[in-house]
């Protein structure tokens, strides 16, 4: 089954007419997206919008085959005049399925917003799944059978594909295409690496991709370890890297501090960004969550662990650092990064970067400067993907 993408883009386009953001300025050629519209083997046409048949010829293709339109905005779809010899548009009612004469098969699919989902069977059994900007199922009946290809609002609803992958709708193999692309993240570079870490990639208009090809499917990395200064933005970056997950293990190793209301604002304000579906744990006894199969998992901080680790060693204490105290937190330490090296979980570390600071005052100070350092290099070198958050913005270490 061939899939020509005619647009890419949310309803309004990319860049918007007459909007000044930084987005919108830099969305020149291949990153300038049209409306998302979606041309199935010539034949089916899923959203009309302006310029289509324009798209479709820059494309190579022609829209003289179509014979069937359908729309999955919650609106009748732009006010536009439908081009000579397309049929007039429609929509399949939530839950039925219409089958085509070519051989083709479209289920629609009820969302929790406006609009309509398509399920489309090619007739040689390949199956696509496309639903409308700003919406997730609200119910899937295809019993656990993963989609070969699946194109969804993966920045505004990226829950929505927590909730494929939840469902076993969306698998390892599953080819995930951002569409509805809007002026909510920075296009270019900054948006493929977010796609990517959420196993997910865009392409440009135009793009004609088979259904059911595996080798494009970037793989979700297993191990990654965020690092950035004092609200860099770290934490916000390491939990979008999992949003497209239902069932995330959120490990606080900050615990609470009982009369500290700055330091439960903190907690709090955390705790509000995490999905409902997420579970939380407090502890810094990591190593058996690393050696335990689950779902993935999100460690935030290995800052305050290293705090836990050395308070359990008295590292403080100059007698007690030199007389075994350093020996101990070493050991506590390899124990640590031999974990994730063996781990088989997805897993996502936040830690603190303070070696580029002030030097700190203190022997003590200095001291857990430098641990951290240590903790941060030998944590650094089990994993995929390393990340600096500088501002909010993630700069690439490796991966």
């Amino acid at each position: 089954m061939e899939l020509t993408l005619l647009g890419t883009g949310a309803p309004a386009g990319l860049p918007r007419p007459d909007c000044p953001c930084a987005a919108c300025a830099s969305a020149l050629g291949e990153e300038a997206r049209a409306a998302t519209a979606l041309l199935v083997d010539g034949t089916l046409l899923l959203d009309l919008t302006p310029g289509a048949a324009f798209a479709a010829a820059r494309a190579g293709h022609s829209l003289g085959g179509v014979r069937q339109v359908l729309l999955s905005h919650p609106h009748d779809g732009p006010a536009m005049e439908v081009p000579a010899g397309l049929p007039q548009p429609g929509r399949v009612p939530d839950g039925r399925e219409l089958a085509l004469m070519t051989g083709h098969r479209v289920r629609a699919v009820a969302m929790d917003a406006p609009g309509t989902g398509y399920a489309v069977t090619g007739p040689a059994g390949q199956r696509l799944l496309y639903l409308p900007p700003g919406a997730a199922p609200a119910g899937l009946d295809d019993n656990g059978e993963a989609y070969h290809m699946v194109l969804l609002d993966v920045v505004g609803r990226p829950d929505a594909l927590a909730k494929l992958r939840a469902a076993g709708a969306v698998d390892p193999t599953t080819d995930v295409i951002a569409v509805h692309l809007g002026h909510d993240v920075p296009p270019g570079a900054e948006l493929r690496r977010r796609l990517a870490a959420a196993g997910a990639r865009a392409v440009p208009d135009g793009a004609t991709l088979d259904v059911g090809v595996y080798e494009d499917v970037p793989d979700v990395p297993r191990r990654t370890l965020v690092l950035g200064g004092a609200r860099s933005g770290k934490s916000v970056e390491a939990e979008r890297r999992m949003e497209t997950f239902a069932d995330v293990l959120y490990v606080a190793t900050g615990g609470t501090r009982g009369g500290d209301a700055e330091w439960a604002q903190r907690v709090g304000a955390h705790r509000e960004r995490r999905p409902g579906s997420w579970q939380t744990v407090e502890t810094c006894d990591l190593v058996p969550l690393l050696d335990e199969d689950g779902p993935p998992l999100l460690v935030d901080c290995l800052s305050l662990w290293l705090t836990d680790a050395m308070d359990s060693v008295d590292a403080w204490d100059d007698a007690e650092w030199s007389g075994g105290g350093e020996r101990a937190l070493r050991a506590r330490v390899e124990e640590l990064v031999a974990a994730v090296r063996r781990t088989r979980r997805t897993l996502v570390a936040v830690s603190n970067e303070v070696g580029s600071g002030i030097v700190p005052a203190t022997a003590s100070g200095r001291r857990y400067r430098d641990e951290l350092g240590r903790l941060n290099a030998a944590f650094a070198g089990e994993c995929e993907h390393v990340l600096l958050v500088v501002a909010g913005q993630a700069l690439t270490l490796r991966g």
